[in-house]
């Protein structure tokens, strides 16, 4: 990274349930840290996951029960790319891992996403920081409190708190997975 730029913390968050799943996370990780400007600080452990969203989740969604489970795990970087730059970066890398956007919730090769840039409130036309739902999934939170345990969501607050007020059926720590930098 360069060193006359501010340096900003960002947390993204990955998930897969189509293919290799492990694989994607970890080609995922491997683009992400091979992107300058980019500097891995911590990873979570990874974690497996029921599909999430559905008609108890939203009235528009659909059912995901016939859905594979997601691999789901957590990164916190140190950048000096703007959020959006940062957002570009993330599609880039969904896009050459095969993401198909398509219908809301559908199942994909990899999905990444920014939660949070620094303690920045942003809502505009291409990118919502911090995330709109990231608050209210225990698959972010979880892998999150893991390597931060003491991080806050802007304008939601702790992410200790947060987490205690969902329940994580449907999410195991998998530690016979593991992702690299």
């Amino acid at each position: 990274m360069t060193t006359t730029h501010s340096i900003h913390r960002a947390v993204l968050a990955f998930g897969s349930n189509v293919g290799q799943r492990l694989e994607s996370l970890q080609a995922a990780m491997d683009a992400l840290t091979d992107t300058p400007g980019v500097e891995p600080l911590s990873i979570s452990p990874v974690y497996e996951t029921k599909p999430f969203g559905g008609p108890a989740a939203s009235a528009d969604a659909k059912d995901l029960s016939g859905q594979d489970d997601y691999l789901n795990a957590v990164a916190v970087i140190g950048t000096d790319l703007t959020p959006q730059q940062l957002l570009i970066r993330t599609q880039a890398i969904e896009q050459a891992l095969d993401r198909v956007r398509g219908e809301r919730w559908a199942p994909r090769t990899i999905d990444v996403d920014i939660i949070v840039y620094d303690d920045l409130q942003l809502h505009d036309e291409d990118l919502i920081v911090p995330h709109l739902r990231a608050h209210e999934r225990p698959f972010v939170l979880r892998p999150w409190h893991d390597v931060d345990p003491d991080a806050v969501i802007p304008g939601h607050g702790p992410i200790a708190e947060l987490l205690g007020e969902l329940s994580d059926d449907g999410i195991e720590v998998r530690p016979d997975l593991e992702l690299q930098w």
